[in-house]
This record gives C-alpha cells, sequence and structure tokens, in this order.
C-alpha cells in the first residue's frame, strides 16, 4: 500500500492502545463529571422533573459533602415530590463518583425498602456503564454491594435490623416509619430513637454524613427526636422542611425556604395545579395535611384543654421592678406550681414551673420555666424564680418524683413551699379546669409577649395524645389550688350570679375584669365548644 511503512504501523498501533486506554479510563472514572445529583438524575432518567424544592436539597445534599454545611441533615417534603429518588437513588451514585471508596448505608423501616433502593443502585450502574462505576461480581448482592477496585459500595437494612460491624461514612435513613399506625405508636418510635442510639450512630466515621430524609407523620417521630431538646446533639442537624404551602409569617421574621409568598403553593414535581392542592389538603385532613403536607405534626387534639378555651392579654400584668424583681399589679393572690422530672432518669423528662396571677375569677400566666434539669439544675431554677417573684407566698410542689427531694432541701432555706399530692388521675385533674378554661377564667401572655406560650398551649391542646404532659400538669395543679381548694370557685360563681343580675347568663364567656384602670382586656378567641367526650370527672365537680 502506498506510503505504508513498518515506522508508521507502529505509530497507528500506539495511537489506537493509548486511545482504547482512554476509553478505559473514561469508563472508570466516569469522564464527564456530575455536579450535582440533578446531573445524575437526568443522566439515568432524562424525564426527570427539577423543581425549586429539589434544587435546595441538592444544596444541602452537597453542602453536606463539601463540608460548607452541616454534615446531618433533616430533609421533610410532602409525598410523591422527588425527594426519596433524589436523596436514597441518585445521592449515592453522585458521592461514588467524587469518592469510589466511600461505604454508603441506606436504611428504611423495613429490609425490603431499603433493599430496593440497594438494587435500583445498583442496577443504575450497569445499566449506564459510561457512569464509569463498575460492581463488583463477587459482591452484588442488592441489600449489598461493593465497586470493584474500590472499598465504596452500599449496603441496605431495616430499622429493626443490625449493621453490626459495618463502618459507615455515609448514613442516609429514608422513612424510618411506615405509616400512621406506627407515628401513633410510642412503641415504634422508641425503636426508632434506640435504634439511632445504639445502632445507627455508632456506625459512624468521625466525619460521616447522615441524611434523614421522611415525610412527617407525629411531633415525637424520629426527625422531631433528633432536632428536639430531647436530643443533646441535636445542634448538630441542619432542618429543611419544605411545606406544600408557604404557611410562614413575615411579620415575626420568618422567611420560606422557597421564597414564596405567604399562602403560595410548591411547584410539583407531579404537576399538581392549585386546584389540586386544595382538593389533597381537604381530602387529607387537617391532622394529615399539617404533618404530611406542611412538614409540621402536631398530635391529634385531646379535646379537654382546647386551644379555642384561651383567652390572651396584650398588655404586661406585671412590672419588673427597680432590683430586678417581677410584681404582679392588683393581684389577690400570686402562686408558683412545680412539676418535677422523675428520680433516677436520663434527663428525658422536664421540669416545669409556672407562675400565676389571681384576682378574683381571673388567672393569668406570668411566668414559665420549662427545661431538662437534674437535681442540682432544679434547685437552681427554683432559687432563682422564687427570687424573681417575691411577691409569691406560696410555692406548690408536687408531692412526687424528685418533688420530696426538693422540698426536703429548700423547706428550711425559702418560706412557702407546699407539698401537693394529686387527688386523682391526670385526665380528672383537666378535666376539673374544663369549666374555668370555657368560661374564659385563664389568661395567657399574647405570644409577642412571650413565645413561651405556644408550646404550652401546643401541649395542653394535645393532652392526653401529646408526647409529654409536664406543663399540664403544672397548669392543673395551680388552678385545682386557686379555683377549687383556695377560694376561687367562690369568686367564679359570685361571677356568674353578678352576670345572671345583668342579664348575661346567656353569654358565651363573662367579661374579663381588667387587670389594673386603662389595662384593656386581650382579644378574644371563638367561642369555646362543648365537650361531647367521655365525661371523666373528678369527685369534687
Amino acid at each position: 500500500m502506498p506510503g505504508y511503512t513498518r515506522s508508521s504501523s507502529r505509530s497507528h498501533d500506539l495511537g489506537v492502545s493509548l486511545l482504547l486506554l482512554d476509553v478505559a479510563d473514561h469508563l472508570e472514572t466516569g469522564g464527564s463529571a456530575f455536579a450535582s445529583p440533578q446531573d445524575v438524575a437526568e443522566h439515568i432518567e432524562p424525564r426527570t422533573v427539577q423543581t425549586p424544592a429539589l434544587d435546595i436539597i441538592d444544596r444541602k445534599l452537597i453542602d453536606a459533602y463539601e463540608g460548607r454545611g452541616k454534615r446531618r441533615v433533616i430533609i421533610s417534603m410532602p409525598p410523591q415530590e422527588g425527594k426519596s429518588q433524589r436523596v436514597s437513588r441518585y445521592y449515592p451514585t453522585w458521592l461514588l463518583k467524587q469518592d469510589p471508596d466511600l461505604r454508603i448505608a441506606i436504611v428504611s423501616y423495613a429490609d425490603a425498602l431499603a433493599r430496593r433502593w440497594g438494587r435500583q443502585i445498583r442496577n443504575d450502574l450497569r445499566d449506564n456503564p459510561d457512569i464509569g462505576l463498575t460492581v463488583r461480581h463477587d459482591t452484588a448482592a442488592a441489600n449489598e454491594w461493593q465497586l470493584a477496585h474500590y472499598q465504596g459500595g452500599v449496603i441496605t437494612a431495616g430499622i429493626e435490623s443490625g449493621l453490626t460491624g459495618r463502618p459507615v461514612d455515609v448514613l442516609i435513613i429514608d422513612d424510618p416509619l411506615k405509616g400512621r399506625q406506627e407515628a401513633d405508636s410510642e412503641t415504634y418510635r422508641e425503636m426508632n430513637k434506640d435504634w439511632w442510639r445504639s445502632v445507627g450512630s455508632t456506625r459512624l466515621s468521625e466525619d460521616a454524613i447522615v441524611i434523614l430524609v421522611m415525610t412527617r407523620w407525629h411531633e415525637d417521630d424520629l426527625a422531631g427526636f433528633l432536632s428536639g431538646p430531647e436530643n443533646e446533639g441535636r445542634d448538630e442537624w441542619d432542618v429543611l422542611n419544605i411545606p406544600a404551602q408557604a404557611d410562614h409569617s413575615p411579620e415575626r421574621g420568618e422567611t420560606d425556604p422557597l421564597g414564596r409568598e405567604p399562602g403560595e403553593y410548591m411547584i410539583s414535581a407531579r404537576g399538581r395545579t392549585v386546584a389540586g392542592w386544595e382538593s389533597r389538603k381537604i381530602n387529607a385532613g387537617s391532622r394529615d395535611w399539617n404533618a404530611l403536607f406542611q412538614g409540621r405534626p402536631a398530635p391529634a387534639e385531646g379535646g379537654v384543654l382546647k386551644r379555642s378555651y384561651w383567652k390572651y392579654f396584650t398588655v404586661p400584668r406585671h412590672v419588673e421592678r427597680a432590683d430586678g424583681t417581677m410584681w404582679a399589679i392588683g393581684a389577690d393572690q400570686v402562686l408558683m406550681s412545680w412539676d418535677m422530672a422523675f428520680k433516677d432518669t436520663d434527663g428525658s423528662d422536664y421540669v416545669v414551673g409556672t407562675v400565676w396571677g389571681r384576682r378574683g375569677p381571673k388567672a393569668w400566666l406570668l411566668d414559665i420555666v420549662h427545661d431538662r434539669m437534674d437535681f442540682s439544675a432544679t434547685i437552681m431554677a427554683f432559687r432563682s424564680l422564687v427570687a424573681r417573684w417575691p411577691q409569691c407566698h406560696l410555692k406548690l410542689v408536687e408531692d412526687k418524683a424528685n418533688g420530696p427531694a426538693v422540698i426536703n432541701q429548700l423547706q428550711t432555706e425559702i418560706g412557702g413551699i407546699v407539698p401537693f399530692s394529686p387527688p386523682d388521675s391526670k385526665l380528672a385533674r383537666a378535666y376539673s379546669m374544663q369549666p374555668f378554661l370555657e368560661a374564659g377564667n385563664f389568661e395567657l401572655p399574647d405570644p409577642m409577649l412571650d413565645p413561651r406560650v405556644v408550646g404550652f398551649v401546643d401541649e395542653c391542646a394535645a393532652f392526653p395524645n401529646g408526647a409529654h404532659d409536664d406543663r399540664v400538669d403544672s397548669f392543673t395543679q395551680a388552678g385545682i389550688r386557686m379555683f377549687i381548694i383556695g377560694g376561687g370557685l367562690d369568686a367564679f360563681m359570685s361571677e356568674l350570679a353578678g352576670q345572671q343580675q345583668r342579664g348575661m347568663a346567656d353569654a358565651d364567656v363573662p367579661h374579663t375584669v381588667p387587670w389594673e384602670t386603662g389595662h384593656p382586656d386581650g382579644p378574644a378567641l371563638p367561642a369555646p365548644e362543648t365537650n361531647d367526650g367521655d365525661d371523666v370527672r373528678p369527685p369534687w365537680l
């Protein structure tokens, strides 16, 4: 052949060899880099719909890996909007492209669901060899596989299974609860927490990434626990909640993660329209809508201490004196009520102290202490609240849990400490306060005056279905003393008699007695509903 020489043949062979080496390197390392999990998703599934919500999730996932944000992230978003596909399917592939030695674990409520993710990722790599990651032939099970030539790979397990002996660099927890029935079961919720304490957290390397992605079901689910006060490591978590409908309050400085206006729905990966979202909202019901779609679960209202019963005041009912102490103006009685944690606990119970002022048939919440404390911290908090409110002569302490120990420690130092022995069950005590609440005899500071009121009302409204009832106990203890044992009942009955004489017997709630001249009443809440539940009432009513 003209122009052909042995030398040119060798050059041609060398070029082909270099080209083959380059192709092999391309297949092994991936050639073009994937800048984000979105790129992986669109490469594997070209029909992927990228929404603003998924943009934010991608940024959180990338920041967790690159160290620009916290390495532990909680992600909640409405169901069927692509969060699990992005986190549990495409994110592991993106991570392995960045570092093929990463050991990734995926955990879900059941082995089968977690194994499905492992199988899907493995099959994605097999079906897309141009990604450049190859699964070993001898370690390729759906629930455990490893990359060829590297230490990295994926293992999967159910929440009840173990990861014993498996070091983990990236832990993905995807829906640790199956549904409403498990979420409402304290047994299943505690199982989730125990798994995290004894299994999940113990497998992690020092700088491990942890991503919890889930639909919220309950205030005390795993997301609520990890980001809540019960978890000492709560500050390690970055919480991203994307509600279906923007529900922030700009006047309080709140913002929406998607930059929406209040009331605006999210752009849906499933193409839901505003009408579709509205229909879904109606069909879901308020409880499931708030939990699953808004990411703000609240327990079912207990029906005893309803939200609508409370009245609020917008002008403070006390003043701060020059020495820093507080004084309730015009009060007939000021008392504090303490509910202590159980003895020898691991710190999971709250200590609550509330201060109440009463004038005639009206009582106001003035101050509140609510925190997890050991015995020494409880003693310090008690002394501090007493010093803050010198007008408060009566200090009620429930004669249970650490109460007797607190009384013994402080009764020779502080006067007016009285043990309170609950005369009946928690539910009966709450019912004993219901008529006073319905009549508008209890008022709380507006949340703009004291944000702690929000948690107080939430706990009372949830009782007896909520995870905690410490504030409820402190409230009912004070209320029984003020209105039933302490003579406030006479003032209450006199007020009702006066209303009848003035032709007000049919009023929903009695007028508020001003704390002092010139102090306006707080805004009225909707008219109270009647209780149609079981009449579990204490013997003194």
